[in-house]
Protein backbone atom coordinates (compact mmCIF):
# COMPACT_ATOMS: atom_id res chain seq x y z
CA UNK A 1 0.00 0.00 0.00
CA UNK A 2 1.41 3.37 -0.63
CA UNK A 3 1.13 5.30 2.70
CA UNK A 4 2.19 8.28 0.79
CA UNK A 5 -0.97 8.36 -1.29
CA UNK A 6 -3.43 7.78 1.28
CA UNK A 7 -1.61 10.39 3.79
CA UNK A 8 -2.17 12.78 0.73
CA UNK A 9 -5.83 11.76 0.06
CA UNK A 10 -6.78 12.36 3.52
CA UNK A 11 -4.86 15.91 4.04
CA UNK A 12 -6.59 16.82 0.83
CA UNK A 13 -10.46 15.41 2.13
CA UNK A 14 -9.59 17.22 5.73
CA UNK A 15 -8.77 20.57 3.84
CA UNK A 16 -11.61 20.44 2.03
CA UNK A 17 -13.82 19.54 4.79
CA UNK A 18 -12.45 23.05 7.07
CA UNK A 19 -12.62 25.14 3.75
CA UNK A 20 -15.61 24.25 3.64
CA UNK A 21 -16.96 24.74 7.33
CA UNK A 22 -15.11 28.14 7.01
CA UNK A 23 -17.19 29.12 4.50
CA UNK A 24 -20.65 27.96 6.06
CA UNK A 25 -19.47 29.51 8.88
CA UNK A 26 -19.07 32.87 7.25
CA UNK A 27 -21.99 32.42 5.48
CA UNK A 28 -24.46 31.94 8.80
CA UNK A 29 -22.80 35.24 10.08
CA UNK A 30 -23.50 37.29 7.01
CA UNK A 31 -26.11 35.68 6.22
CA UNK A 32 -27.98 35.59 9.90
CA UNK A 33 -31.48 37.23 9.82
CA UNK A 34 -31.88 39.35 12.96
CA UNK A 35 -34.82 38.55 15.15
CA UNK A 36 -36.91 42.00 16.19
CA UNK A 37 -36.69 41.78 20.09
CA UNK A 38 -40.04 42.99 20.08
CA UNK A 39 -41.68 39.82 18.19
CA UNK A 40 -39.34 37.64 20.19
CA UNK A 41 -41.34 39.09 23.18
CA UNK A 42 -44.99 39.11 21.63
CA UNK A 43 -43.94 35.84 20.63
CA UNK A 44 -43.40 34.85 24.52
CA UNK A 45 -47.36 35.36 25.70
CA UNK A 46 -48.61 33.79 22.53
CA UNK A 47 -50.23 30.39 23.25
CA UNK A 48 -47.61 28.59 20.62
CA UNK A 49 -50.69 26.21 19.28
CA UNK A 50 -49.78 27.51 15.97
CA UNK A 51 -53.53 26.86 14.74
CA UNK A 52 -53.55 29.23 12.13
CA UNK A 53 -57.07 30.78 13.27
CA UNK A 54 -55.29 34.22 13.20
CA UNK A 55 -54.59 33.52 9.19
CA UNK A 56 -51.09 33.84 9.63
CA UNK A 57 -48.41 30.63 9.53
CA UNK A 58 -48.29 29.97 12.90
CA UNK A 59 -47.57 32.34 16.08
CA UNK A 60 -44.37 33.35 15.17
CA UNK A 61 -46.00 34.49 11.60
CA UNK A 62 -48.57 36.34 13.97
CA UNK A 63 -46.11 38.04 16.31
CA UNK A 64 -44.27 39.20 13.28
CA UNK A 65 -47.53 40.71 11.79
CA UNK A 66 -48.73 42.49 15.02
CA UNK A 67 -45.55 43.80 15.30
CA UNK A 68 -45.27 45.13 11.43
CA UNK A 69 -48.72 46.55 12.15
CA UNK A 70 -50.40 43.74 9.67
CA UNK A 71 -52.53 42.18 12.45
CA UNK A 72 -54.25 43.74 15.28
CA UNK A 73 -52.89 43.03 18.35
CA UNK A 74 -56.01 40.64 19.57
CA UNK A 75 -54.94 38.63 16.51
CA UNK A 76 -54.86 35.53 18.14
CA UNK A 77 -58.30 34.82 18.85
CA UNK A 78 -57.40 31.19 20.60
CA UNK A 79 -55.24 32.87 23.31
CA UNK A 80 -58.86 35.52 23.80
CA UNK A 81 -58.88 38.56 25.64
CA UNK A 82 -56.17 37.34 28.21
CA UNK A 83 -53.51 36.82 25.47
CA UNK A 84 -54.63 40.13 23.48
CA UNK A 85 -54.46 41.85 27.04
CA UNK A 86 -50.87 40.54 27.64
CA UNK A 87 -50.32 41.73 23.84
CA UNK A 88 -51.16 45.12 24.13
CA UNK A 89 -48.79 45.31 27.36
CA UNK A 90 -45.88 44.17 25.74
CA UNK A 91 -46.70 46.47 22.79
CA UNK A 92 -47.56 49.80 25.28
CA UNK A 93 -50.93 50.34 23.72
CA UNK A 94 -54.26 49.73 25.78
CA UNK A 95 -56.66 47.02 25.17
CA UNK A 96 -60.37 47.61 24.56
CA UNK A 97 -62.51 45.45 26.66
CA UNK A 98 -64.17 42.73 24.91
CA UNK A 99 -68.07 43.08 25.69
CA UNK A 100 -69.53 40.95 23.23
CA UNK A 101 -68.08 37.51 23.72
CA UNK A 102 -69.62 34.62 20.99
CA UNK A 103 -70.23 31.20 20.79
CA UNK A 104 -70.15 28.36 18.28
CA UNK A 105 -73.50 26.86 17.46
CA UNK A 106 -74.54 24.10 14.71
CA UNK A 107 -77.08 25.25 13.12
CA UNK A 108 -78.60 21.85 11.75
CA UNK A 109 -80.89 19.45 14.78
CA UNK A 110 -81.43 16.50 12.88
CA UNK A 111 -81.84 12.98 14.09
CA UNK A 112 -79.86 10.42 12.19
CA UNK A 113 -83.19 7.72 12.88
CA UNK A 114 -85.66 10.08 11.47
CA UNK A 115 -83.46 11.83 8.52
CA UNK A 116 -83.81 10.85 4.83
CA UNK A 117 -80.79 8.75 3.47
CA UNK A 118 -80.23 8.29 -0.30
CA UNK A 119 -77.82 5.39 0.73
CA UNK A 120 -75.04 3.87 2.79
CA UNK A 121 -71.48 6.41 2.67
CA UNK A 122 -68.88 4.01 2.55
CA UNK A 123 -66.37 6.64 1.63
CA UNK A 124 -63.71 8.24 3.70
CA UNK A 125 -64.93 9.50 6.70
CA UNK A 126 -64.02 13.26 5.95
CA UNK A 127 -67.25 15.87 5.40
CA UNK A 128 -65.30 17.81 2.74
CA UNK A 129 -64.27 14.54 0.99
CA UNK A 130 -67.87 13.18 0.94
CA UNK A 131 -69.07 16.44 0.59
CA UNK A 132 -66.64 16.92 -2.85
CA UNK A 133 -67.21 13.59 -3.71
CA UNK A 134 -71.10 11.81 -2.76
CA UNK A 135 -72.30 14.87 -0.89
CA UNK A 136 -72.44 12.16 1.66
CA UNK A 137 -75.55 9.82 2.53
CA UNK A 138 -78.22 12.62 3.61
CA UNK A 139 -80.79 13.62 1.12
CA UNK A 140 -81.02 16.77 2.47
CA UNK A 141 -78.26 18.94 1.42
CA UNK A 142 -78.13 21.40 4.00
CA UNK A 143 -77.65 18.66 7.02
CA UNK A 144 -74.76 17.89 9.02
CA UNK A 145 -72.70 15.28 7.35
CA UNK A 146 -71.54 14.10 10.59
CA UNK A 147 -67.88 12.68 9.78
CA UNK A 148 -66.45 14.91 12.08
CA UNK A 149 -63.89 16.77 10.40
CA UNK A 150 -64.70 19.65 13.36
CA UNK A 151 -63.73 17.53 16.19
CA UNK A 152 -60.40 16.66 13.91
CA UNK A 153 -59.95 20.04 13.09
CA UNK A 154 -60.14 21.60 16.76
CA UNK A 155 -56.97 22.18 18.10
CA UNK A 156 -58.27 22.28 21.69
CA UNK A 157 -60.36 19.04 21.71
CA UNK A 158 -63.33 21.32 22.64
CA UNK A 159 -65.74 19.31 19.99
CA UNK A 160 -67.16 15.83 20.76
CA UNK A 161 -69.57 14.28 18.83
CA UNK A 162 -72.88 13.21 20.25
CA UNK A 163 -75.33 9.99 19.29
CA UNK A 164 -76.25 11.55 16.64
CA UNK A 165 -73.04 12.32 15.35
CA UNK A 166 -73.33 15.84 15.74
CA UNK A 167 -71.08 18.03 17.32
CA UNK A 168 -71.16 19.47 21.13
CA UNK A 169 -68.64 22.24 21.73
CA UNK A 170 -67.38 22.19 25.20
CA UNK A 171 -67.17 26.45 26.14
CA UNK A 172 -64.56 25.81 28.42
CA UNK A 173 -62.26 24.89 25.81
CA UNK A 174 -63.46 26.15 22.99
CA UNK A 175 -61.13 29.30 22.61
CA UNK A 176 -63.76 31.02 19.46
CA UNK A 177 -60.78 30.16 17.40
CA UNK A 178 -63.16 29.41 13.84
CA UNK A 179 -61.00 26.52 12.92
CA UNK A 180 -64.24 24.52 12.83
CA UNK A 181 -66.28 27.34 11.41
CA UNK A 182 -63.95 27.02 8.38
CA UNK A 183 -63.54 23.43 8.60
CA UNK A 184 -67.50 22.65 8.09
CA UNK A 185 -68.01 22.46 4.12
CA UNK A 186 -71.80 23.52 4.49
CA UNK A 187 -70.89 26.27 6.51
CA UNK A 188 -73.14 24.71 9.43
CA UNK A 189 -71.25 26.00 12.46
CA UNK A 190 -71.40 29.78 12.90
CA UNK A 191 -70.94 31.91 15.83
CA UNK A 192 -73.68 33.69 17.88
CA UNK A 193 -73.45 35.70 20.85
CA UNK A 194 -72.98 34.38 23.83
CA UNK A 195 -76.12 36.45 25.88
CA UNK A 196 -78.52 35.26 22.33
CA UNK A 197 -81.66 34.32 23.59
CA UNK A 198 -82.68 32.14 20.36
CA UNK A 199 -80.97 29.74 18.16
CA UNK A 200 -82.24 28.36 14.48
CA UNK A 201 -81.27 24.92 14.47
CA UNK A 202 -81.44 24.40 10.87
CA UNK A 203 -80.07 25.74 7.33
CA UNK A 204 -82.15 24.42 4.37
CA UNK A 205 -83.32 27.11 2.24
CA UNK A 206 -85.73 24.61 0.61
CA UNK A 207 -89.08 24.92 0.69
CA UNK A 208 -91.02 23.50 3.38
CA UNK A 209 -92.82 20.61 1.80
CA UNK A 210 -89.28 19.55 0.30
CA UNK A 211 -87.81 19.90 3.68
CA UNK A 212 -90.47 17.48 5.50
CA UNK A 213 -89.98 14.95 3.12
CA UNK A 214 -85.99 14.41 4.27
CA UNK A 215 -86.11 15.87 7.69
CA UNK A 216 -88.97 16.39 10.56
CA UNK A 217 -86.72 18.53 12.58
CA UNK A 218 -85.99 21.48 9.50
CA UNK A 219 -87.45 24.58 9.36
CA UNK A 220 -90.89 24.55 6.90
CA UNK A 221 -90.45 28.45 6.93
CA UNK A 222 -94.16 28.48 8.08
CA UNK A 223 -93.48 32.25 9.28
CA UNK A 224 -95.83 31.47 12.75
CA UNK A 225 -91.99 32.23 14.66
CA UNK A 226 -92.11 35.44 12.99
CA UNK A 227 -95.44 36.72 13.41
CA UNK A 228 -95.55 35.93 16.83
CA UNK A 229 -92.27 38.12 17.30
CA UNK A 230 -93.06 41.74 17.03
CA UNK A 231 -89.70 42.47 15.98
CA UNK A 232 -85.61 40.66 15.66
CA UNK A 233 -87.11 37.61 13.45
CA UNK A 234 -87.61 37.24 9.55
CA UNK A 235 -87.85 34.81 6.88
CA UNK A 236 -85.01 34.99 4.19
CA UNK A 237 -84.98 32.31 1.56
CA UNK A 238 -87.49 29.74 3.10
CA UNK A 239 -85.23 29.97 6.74
CA UNK A 240 -85.68 31.99 9.81
CA UNK A 241 -82.63 34.21 10.36
CA UNK A 242 -82.51 35.62 14.06
CA UNK A 243 -80.96 39.64 14.37
CA UNK A 244 -78.88 39.14 16.76
CA UNK A 245 -78.22 43.00 16.78
CA UNK A 246 -81.86 42.95 18.51
CA UNK A 247 -81.21 39.64 20.41
CA UNK A 248 -85.19 38.96 20.43
CA UNK A 249 -86.93 36.69 22.71
CA UNK A 250 -89.85 35.05 21.57
CA UNK A 251 -90.96 32.41 23.82
CA UNK A 252 -94.22 32.34 22.32
CA UNK A 253 -92.28 31.47 18.47
CA UNK A 254 -90.74 28.69 20.53
CA UNK A 255 -93.89 27.41 21.41
CA UNK A 256 -95.10 27.53 18.52
CA UNK A 257 -92.67 26.09 15.70
CA UNK A 258 -94.25 23.18 14.71
CA UNK A 259 -90.63 21.14 14.25
CA UNK A 260 -89.75 22.96 16.85
CA UNK A 261 -85.91 23.80 15.12
CA UNK A 262 -86.38 27.52 16.83
CA UNK A 263 -85.05 27.22 20.42
CA UNK A 264 -83.96 28.83 22.89
CA UNK A 265 -80.27 29.47 23.29
CA UNK A 266 -77.99 29.38 26.48
CA UNK A 267 -74.52 29.19 26.10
Amino acid sequence: MDYLVVFKAAGLVGGLSFLMGSILALASIKLKIEVNPLVEKVLSVLPGSNCGACGKPGCEGAAEAIVAGEASYDACRAGGPEVAEAVARVLGIEAKVEENRVAPVLHCGLNRKEVAKKGFYNGVYDCLIAEQQTKGDLLCLYGCLGYGSCQKACPFNAITMDENNLPVFDLKKCTRCGVCVSTCPRGLIRFVPENARLVIKCSSKDRGKEVLSVCKKGCIACGICVKACSDGLSLVENIVVIDYEKNPDCPRGVEKCPTKCLLPYKA
